[in-house]
Order: structure tokens, then sequence, then C-alpha cells
């Protein structure tokens, strides 16, 4: 490690300007994840490369001077969050952090959000160095930067030689260690790799797939007759190609950086990679290209197929590989070995999956409903009773309309109102993914994913729509069918979703529309934004990130015109806008009327479905009305005193997604313990998450932005959502929680803290385990909730 421990900054993110930081006088220190990762009752909960990035940066002797965190994934974009949540509980030990959310593109907007990030980690570094930034301190470090980049690019090229003249993993290492050294101390470092350079023999190999933050899968591989020559992560030799103009304002280089992503970037496209790496593979003559996926990758897994594509159009073989950051030497030896004896053997497909009616009842299966669901639940309100038939009329109607064009899929947390004000037909993917899950078809949908070169275990609920554009079997696919979108919109708030959504347009020619995710970078946030959002929203947010979201709305419009031939109508968006926010209103009003009434007038079991199903028709006349109905059922029934179980004695809620598929669950307890769970986020986030008054066409569509700019925060960011469960939790009473894998730690911890009792169930919303984990449930109600409601 180089330097004093107080001029040395960690660095965690490939797009961090190493040159601004040296410019401010400190050392920039790119931080690896330890293979090992971090004791488990380190930060329990966060993913164990997070672990391991907490106890560096926070446990170091002596201390970093701070920290920056980039946007290239989203586990670093959680992790700037839980620093700042540790910060603010007291825990952070005081570590100076900034994040720069820079995003990728050329559009005008990205470089204008990109230009007001910079300039904020640039005032974070001058407060934390204590002096300026001159131009010509940058300009300095971006030619010393450069310099350092060219001499490592050369000694790089000696493993790209006809014959190797170094191994991937000396390569890999020299990279790591110049990237935690300033740049004068690199120019040893880089000497002395090219003084060791010597003949290596072997299979010539290509690597992509997961980021490498430490050489040891790659010594297991060369250990197993292979010379990696070249990979296309941003740990190894793209790094040394990350050169800035020199002709230009320093300041302007830093921000042409950040125009065109690294082929391998977490968030890229999957074509540009497949084909940036066959180009590669093809000019360095290399024998295969190995993909190594590594636990908490769910990006390159989607690259696999147009990667595959791609290589055999120059009879290049591809070789995938699922690791443990520590596998077995002899059994990954084993594999390349299997591989090499016959390159270009037919990749074994899964097996066809079978139609419904050829499947074997399993004994141990739940008895299944008439229409195939999970056990039944029972419901208490009558005025939501037509909602599903209704809700297959207007899916037949989609259906009749998607035939006739055009038809868009979106994604939950994409906006839609401006589909809806130009009467363009359209389908939430989550919608459908639930539907899915509710005629338990996952298991076939994964078949036709993995059939397809697909992962079927990485955003398995989101990848339902792109398996039904798969599916050639329509006569008993669920509800007909998901028609073939002409659209497809997203916002990229996972790493893998962009990717998924890119391969769904492959397979269906729709057209693709991608919102940027940005971040809230302040370290100090609104936490009570549930009162300050729907009024003041303008006030609470950042400018840059409304900007930004605004921009690409308003540059979205354009394009849906020439896809679909229809006019956009400005007075017709503020109906839409108008009729939401009284939607929502009335989702407030029976979320409030819930919480205050013993016994609860409508649990959970009512409350998700009757919540979601008009949320999919946001901004139309019978969304409103369906929202209204709900409320004065709610009302009549708490001032009727009728409850969804009338002897209830223990409230609970419910933290994370929705067990859709066996909504049944969630009544196990009522008449045993008296146990009605009252809350779930879905009428939760209707209630408080949706709001944005405004004033007519003046300045609706930034209210757009503002809902959809924050949407997922309130459910997962630390701070956002913790400070939003315990207020959820105290208004309703509630006397614990019990949550699936997908909840946010931070959000139990917030709880816990608050004195509510908190049961982890280890299963996702897609598993078929409720029913052995109902022990789990009944011992947690008979013992810690028990305990509090006395």
């Amino acid at each position: 490690m180089s330097g004093d421990g107080g001029r040395t900054l960690a660095q965690i993110g490939v797009d961090v300007p190493r040159e601004l930081i040296a410019a401010a006088g400190f050392t920039p220190y790119r931080l690896a994840a330890d293979r090992a990762g971090a004791p488990a009752e380190a930060f329990e909960g966060q993913p164990p490369r997070s672990r391991s990035l907490l106890v560096q940066m926070l446990g170091r002797d002596p201390a970093f001077a701070g920290a920056a965190i980039a946007h290239d994934r989203v586990e670093d974009v959680q992790l700037f969050s839980v620093l700042r949540e540790l910060s603010r509980t007291g825990r952070g030990g005081g570590l100076s952090t900034a994040h720069v959310d820079v995003l990728t593109g050329v559009d005008e907007s990205i470089r204008r959000y990109n230009r007001a990030r910079l300039a904020g980690f640039k005032a974070w570094l001058e407060g934390l160095a204590g002096r300026p930034i001159t131009p010509a301190d940058l300009a300095e470090e971006v030619a010393k930067a450069n310099a350092r980049r060219r001499r490592l690019k050369q000694v790089l090229n000696l493993r790209a030689a006809p014959t190797p003249l170094m191994s991937g993993v000396q390569a890999l290492d020299l990279i790591r260690a110049v990237g935690q050294v300033s740049a004068t101390e690199s120019g040893g470092l880089i000497l002395a790799a090219q003084a060791s350079a010597g003949p290596r023999t072997g299979r010539r190999v290509l690597v992509t797939g997961a980021p490498h933050e430490t050489s040891v899968i790659y010594a297991m591989i060369e250990a197993a007759g292979c010379v990696i020559v070249g990979e296309d992560h941003d740990w190894g030799d793209p790094w040394a190609d990350m050169m800035l103009d020199e002709s230009l304002d320093p300041f302007e280089a830093l921000l042409r950086r950040w125009e065109t992503p690294l082929p391998g970037a977490v968030g890229g496209s999957s074509v540009a990679r497949a084909q940036a790496l066959t180009a590669r593979a093809k000019a360095m003559d290399v024998e295969a290209v190995v993909h190594v996926r590594l636990p908490g990758d769910e990006s390159s897994p989607w690259d696999v197929a147009r990667t595959r594509e791609a290589l055999a159009a120059v009879e290049k073989p591809l070789l995938c590989l699922k690791l443990d950051l520590e596998p077995d030497p002899v059994r990954l030896a084993e594999a390349l070995d299997a591989f090499f004896a016959d390159p270009f053997a037919p990749r074994q497909a899964p097996p066809a999956r079978s139609r419904p009616e050829a499947k074997a009842p399993e004994k141990s299966a739940r008895p299944a409903s008439a229409d195939g669901a999970g056990r039944r639940s029972r419901k208490a309100l009558v005025s939501t009773a037509d909602f599903g038939v209704w809700q297959r009329d207007w899916f037949a109607d989609v259906r009749r309309r998607a035939a006739e064009g055009p038809f868009a899929v979106v994604n939950a947390d994409a906006p839609q109102e401006i589909l809806r004000a130009m009467d363009i037909p359209y389908v939430v993917n989550q919608w459908w993914a639930s539907i899915v899950a509710a005629k338990q078809r996952g298991g076939d949908y994964a078949a036709l994913l993995k059939g397809a070169d697909y992962p079927a275990d990485v955003e398995s609920y989101s990848a339902q729509g792109l398996a039904a554009a798969l599916d050639a079997h329509l006569d008993d696919a669920p509800w007909g069918g998901l028609p073939k979108p002409d659209i497809l919109a997203l916002t990229k708030g996972s790493d893998a979703g962009a990717k998924l959504f890119e391969a769904w347009a492959h397979e269906t020619g729709a057209e693709l529309f991608v919102y940027e995710r940005s971040v809230d970078s302040r370290w100090d946030l609104p936490v009570a934004w549930w009162s300050d959002l729907p009024e003041r929203w303008d006030e609470t947010l950042e400018a840059e990130r409304l900007d930004l979201l605004t921009a690409q709305l308003e540059a979205s419009i354009p394009r849906l015109e020439a896809v679909t031939g229809r006019k956009f109508d400005p007075a017709r968006f503020v109906e839409v806008m108008t009729l939401v926010n009284e939607q929502e209103d009335y989702y407030r009003r029976a979320r409030d009327l819930i919480a205050a009434t013993r016994p609860a007038p409508a649990g959970i079991v009512d409350t998700m479905p009757a919540t979601m199903v008009p949320q999919w028709h946001r901004g139309t006349i019978w969304g409103r009305d369906a929202a209204k109905r709900l409320y004065e059922e709610i009302a009549a029934r708490a001032e009727a005193g009728e409850g969804a179980c009338p002897d209830e004695r223990v409230r609970l809620m419910w933290v994370g997604r929705g067990l859709w598929s066996d909504m049944g669950f969630y009544q196990r307890w009522e008449d045993s313990h008296g146990a009605v769970f009252v809350w779930s986020m879905y009428l939760g986030l209707a209630a408080d998450g949706y709001i944005r008054a405004f004033e007519g066409d003046r300045d609706s569509l930034r209210a757009l932005a503002a809902r959809f700019v924050t949407m997922g925060d309130e459910l997962r960011m630390p701070t956002w959502a913790g400070a939003w469960h315990v207020k959820e939790a105290q208004l309703h009473g509630v006397h614990g929680a019990v949550a699936i894998d997908d909840a946010d730690p931070f959000v139990l911890e917030a709880l816990e803290r608050a004195g509510v009792p908190v049961l982890r169930l280890p299963m996702s919303n897609m598993s078929a385990d409720g029913d052995t984990l109902e022990a789990a449930v009944t011992a947690f109600i008979e013992g810690p909730v028990a305990a509090r409601v006395r």
C-alpha cells in the first residue's frame, strides 16, 4: 500500500476520475474485494463483496482520507447508501464519502448531468484537500495518467504476442497494483513487470464475463494449461485504454471519457460487448473465449447468447463457467480439459418443456385451485370481486389491439403515463410475471430461457415476458399469451435489466426505450420524504436528477410518435396525470383507515390485488374509480366494525414482493392466532410514493419525472426505505414483520431498532416453500410477537 493514509483516497469503480483525485493531492487507491469476502457477522445482510469493501474502507489503519464510489454497478450505488446510513446511525467511522454518479452516453442531457456531478465531486475534493484544484493541476495529472497508461499498455501487449511473454496472472496483478499507487510510483512496477517477461506456453484464451478483482481464478485457469492473453472486464487491460484527450480542456476531457462505455461495462450493451470481444478474439488468434460467471454477477450471463452467436461467425468456441470465488481447481481443470477435447461440440439444450396436461401430479404438491393457482385465499371485500373479470376482458382487448399495433411492454419503474396519454396499449412486465407465477408456469418458462442461451436464475421475475416471446405453445400460455411488443421500455435500475430488455428486443424486433437511473448523491437526505414529495417535490429532489429524466421524457415523445404514428396531446397528458393523483389519494385514505381501525377492515390478501390491478391502469377513469370503490368499502366496513379477522389479536407486516402464487399463505394464522397481515408495500407505496402536485401542462412532465426518479428508493435505499417502513409499522401498530430474501437488510435493522420483531424467511416471491416455512412463522408469532403483544 502506497503513501500516507491521510493522503490516500479509496476508489470503487472504474468511472471514478483518478486524475481529479490526484490533482487534489491524493493518491487514488482502487479497492479490490478480497476473494474470501469478510466475516459473516461483519455488516450482516450485505453481499460478500460489499462486506469486504466495507471492512477495508472502515477498518484501515492509517485511515483513508476519504472514499469515492462510482455508478459502475448497482451494488456500488447501494454501497454508497450503506455508508451514508452507517454514518447517520453512528457506525461509519467518520469516513468522508462521495458518490460520483456519472452516466455513459452522448446525449446532451447526460452530458449536462455528468458535468454537474463532476463539478460536485471536484468541490468535495477541494473541501477535503483544503485548496482549489486549478486547470493546470488537472492538466498535469491527465498527462501523467496518459503516460502511465501508455507504458502499461506496452507491457500488457507482451502477453498478446504470438508467443506470450507474460501470464494473465502477472497482467491482472500488475493492473491492480498500478491502480493503488501514484502515477510516479507506478513506473517502477511497470519496469519490474517488463524485466520479468519471458515465454509462456499453453492454450491461448480470452476471458470475459464477470470482473475479476483478484487473480485467483486466473491462476487456476493457467495452471490447467492455458495462457490468458487478454480480457474485456474493467479490472483488466481495457483500463489501460482509457486515455484522455490532452488537447481539450482537462475537465472537458474527463467528460468525454463517459460518452462511450467500456465494451465490458457491467451495464453496457451485450451486442456491443460481443462484437468487440469477437474482434479481439480473431485478432489475437485465441483458441477459445472463456466466460466466467462469479457469485453476485447478474449482468454478464445475459451476454452469453450474443457472444456465442458472434464468436461462431469467426469460428471461435465459447466455454461458460459458473464458479465460486474459490472454486475447486481440480474440477475446473477437468472442465477445461473436457471442453478442449471437443470445443465445437453442440451446446446441450435443456429438455423441451412439458405441456401442462402431460405433467404427473407430485405427491407432495399443495392442492391446486380450479384455475391452477396455489391455495385459495378468502376475500373480505366485495367491491373488488369483479376486478379479475375486468382484467381478463381488458387483456383480451389488449391482445386484439396489439394484433393491429402498436403495443408496448414496460417495466414497473419506467414512466407509463405518456403511453396512456397517447392511447398506446401496454402491459406492465411485472404484472405479466405475476400471472405466470399465479399459473405456476415459472418452471416451463425457465426451460425456454435456458434453451435460448439466456439465464433463468437472474432477474427471473422480470424475465417472464422475454420467456413468453420464446413460447411457441400459445394455446396453453397464460391468458392466451403475451403479444409480441412493438415497444419495450425500462429504467436502468439493475445491472441486468437493460441487457434483459436488449435480448427481448432482439427476439421481437421491438423498439427499445431505456431511461437512465440517476442516484441521489447527497450525504444528508430528507428522511421524511413521504411528507415532502407530494406537494414539495421540486424542492425536495435534486434538480440535476429531475432535469435529466425530464429531458429523456421529452426526447421519448417524438420517438414514440415516429414509431406509432400517434401524436402527443399535452392537454390529454394533464388529464392522465390528474387521474393518477386522484387514484393515489384514494389509496392514501384507504391505507390510513386500515392503519387506524381495529380490527383491520381489510388485510393484504384483499389490498394487494385491489391495489395492483388498478395500478396497472393508472391514469384511467376506471383505475381512479376502482381505488375509490376500495376506499369506500373499507370506510363502510370500518364504520360497521367489520374486520378481515374479527378475532384480531396480532397485526403483521409483509416486507418484500408478494407471494402472488400462494395468497392463502397470508391467512394461515388468522383462525389459530388471530394474526392478520395488515401491511404490504403495495398499498403503502401507492399511498405515499406516487402523488405529485403540478400546475397544468407547465410542469406536468417534470412532475412525472419526480414520480419515477425516486422509484425503488422508497423500498430499498437505506435511510429512505428504513425510515418509511418504521413509519408504516408504527402507523399500523404492527407487532411483527415477516420478510423474504429481497428485503433490504437496513430496512429490517431499522424495524428492529424501532422495537419491531422481524422474521427473515429464506425464500423469494417465486418460491414454493411456503408450507415448509409455516412452522417458522408460527414460532415467530408465538414467541417474539406474543411477547410484544403482551
